[in-house]
Order: C-alpha cells, then structure tokens, then sequence
C-alpha cells in the first residue's frame, strides 16, 4: 500500500540471514526491520541528506530531483520517516530530523548505524550573523562550533576551568557601566569528542570542528553560483544573493532573535550564521568517521533586523537556495561503487 505516492519497503516473506547477532531479547518487530535495513543496504552505498523542519523539507521536494526507490522507497523508525532514492543519478537516504541538538544528532546517528551510507549532507536555513551578508545568500561552513557549552558564575565567581571566551553581561547594562548585572557572565567551553577509535579527546577539548576536507574542496567548486532572488514574480529580495564557501558558523540549543548577542556571537567568534543543529550533526559523523558537510541558506537577521523578525517571510526562498545548492553539490560527487 503507498503513503502519498510513496512505496514503503516490502518485508520479505523469505527470512534473510542477518550480517549482525541479534540479542536474545530482540522482538520480531525488530527483526522485521532489520531485514528491512538489510534490503535497502543491498542496493547501496547511499549519500546521507539530513535536514530539519518542514519548509526546508518542501524546498527539497520542490526541486523535483528527489526519485524514490521503486521498490523500497522509506523506512520508519522511532518515528521518523528515511526516504530512500536518487538525486541527480546519486543514490541518497534523507531524513528530516526534527529542531535541537538532540534531534540532529540522534537522526545522523540512526542513519550512520543503520543504513550504508558514505557521508552526510546536512542543509536548511540559518540566522545571519554577519552585516557583509544577506538574506536569501548560501554559506558552505568550513568551522562550526558548539557554543551552548556554558560555565555561568556570578560576577565575582570564577570560571572552574579556563574557558575559550567569556560573556560579561554588565558590558550590556543600559545605561552601560552602570553598575554590576546578576547575571553575571558565562563561559564558553570546548565539547569533547569521541571518535571512532574508542578515544575520546578529553585532553585536547574540541571547540571548531572541522566539515570534511574533500567534501569542501569539492563544495568550492560552487561558489559564484547563481541562486534565486524570487521567490514569485511579486516576492523579490532587493539583492542578488550569493553563495560563499568558507567562513564560519555556530550551533546552540537557542534561537537568536537578539541584536547584543548576534554581535557578541560575531565579535568573539567570528561567526557569520546561527543554527540549532548543524555542529550535532558534524560531531556525530566526525565521531564515526564520515565525511560531512554544511549546507545553510540565511533566513533571518537573528536579531539584527528594525522591528519584528520577518523569518516567515524569507524562509521558502531561503530554503530554496539551500536545497537547490545541495543538489548542484551532489552533482558534483562521484557515483559510489556497491561494496557488494
């Protein structure tokens, strides 16, 4: 039976031997999809995409690109729907992962468990940290940082642990320097990272992580692409947007909507754009060892913008750029051998 056109992986009839030793406890129902997982990786490898909400979603779609598998075209599991297909000839899994941190990170790692995969495109929309920047332009990270790891003391506390930057919030008094704020300041402290390895580097704290070299080498190959400025024939942005492989961008469990923490955020890191999921994303594939890259199109001023947040309206425009852009990188990669 087809959900929306869409046909779900037929369980076979015939039990196929499993290439892992299932506990005792296992259910039949995971059993079932197991072999499930195993049907779709006999057709593989597959290209990873990984995005987050439901706009970012339909740009996808509407980019007309996406063929589902004829046979096995979506496995659901704990909720979320992995859609198996081509684009531009490559084969690519996708699924939408939800807002947070947690979402990302747990979606990425579902699908580098379960499903043979080669790498992960990560794509959406961001906040726009940088005035040299637009709305509507695409930036292809080279860095992204976690910056929700935070020590918060008072103003005469201190820091357990040196921290990579610090935020005072008396330097944001109105009237400035009036006297000490309660809230004191925070501390910013790098993640530590486990890898494939077994290790971790509790030692050595990672705070920039760094998108996959290849990958991003490949990706510069894009910049100066034309992206859309209209959204209809009535919607148009004032600026043509541009795509800009490079720079950086910063990940929190927050969304920013304010103008003193976007420019904090630019001052001290040097961030041109703000998300809620892409350095979840990046540390969970560099922890297992996959190539991985940042695809993020600006929807929004983060705060910088006079009055109220527009984002609703930038955001299916936006989005477009970041799906249109994802497709023009998976052109760019190789067709993948089947390892079988």
């Amino acid at each position: 039976m087809s959900v929306n056109g869409v046909q779900p992986c037929l369980v076979l009839l015939v039990i196929m031997t499993l290439t892992l030793v299932l506990p005792e406890s296992a259910t039949p129902l995971k059993k079932k999809f197991l072999n499930v997982i195993k049907q779709v990786n006999s057709d593989g490898p597959y290209v990873g995409l990984v995005t987050v909400i439901s706009s970012e979603e339909e740009a996808f779609f509407a980019t007309e690109t996406f063929k589902p598998h004829q046979t096995c075209s979506f496995v659901d599991l704990a909720g979320r729907r992995f859609l198996v297909g081509t684009v531009e000839e490559k084969k690519v899994i996708y699924v939408r992962c939800g807002v947070g941190m947690v979402n990302a990170a747990a979606a990425t790692q579902q699908m580098l468990d379960l499903f043979d995969v080669v790498g992960i495109i990560h794509f959406g929309i961001a906040g726009n940290a940088n005035n040299t920047m637009s709305i509507g332009d695409v930036l292809i990270p080279k860095q992204v940082a976690h910056t929700g790891i935070w020590e918060w003391v008072n103003n005469n506390g201190t820091l357990i642990s040196r921290a990579f930057a610090q935020l005072h919030f008396d330097n944001y008094n109105v009237p400035r320097g009036e006297e000490s704020n309660r809230l004191g300041r925070i501390g910013y402290f790098a993640e530590e990272l486990f890898s494939k390895s077994g290790k971790s580097n509790t030692d050595r704290p990672l705070f920039w992580a760094q998108t996959s070299q290849h990958w991003f080498q490949l990706a510069a190959k894009l910049e100066g692409t034309e992206l859309d400025r209209c959204l209809n024939l009535s919607f148009c942005l004032v600026r043509k947007p541009k795509l800009t492989v490079g720079l950086k961008l910063s990940t929190a469990n927050i969304f920013v909507d304010n103008a003193a923490y976007r420019e904090f955020l630019f001052q001290t890191f040097q961030v041109s754009a703000v998300d809620m999921e892409s350095s979840a994303v990046v540390m969970t594939s560099l922890s297992n060892g996959f190539p991985v890259i940042v695809i993020r199109a600006l929807s929004d001023l983060a705060g910088g913008q006079e009055g109220q947040n527009e984002i609703g309206i930038f955001r299916p425009l936006a989005a477009l750029n970041a799906a249109k852009t994802v497709v023009r990188f998976i052109r760019l990669l190789p067709k993948f051998a089947a390892r079988h």
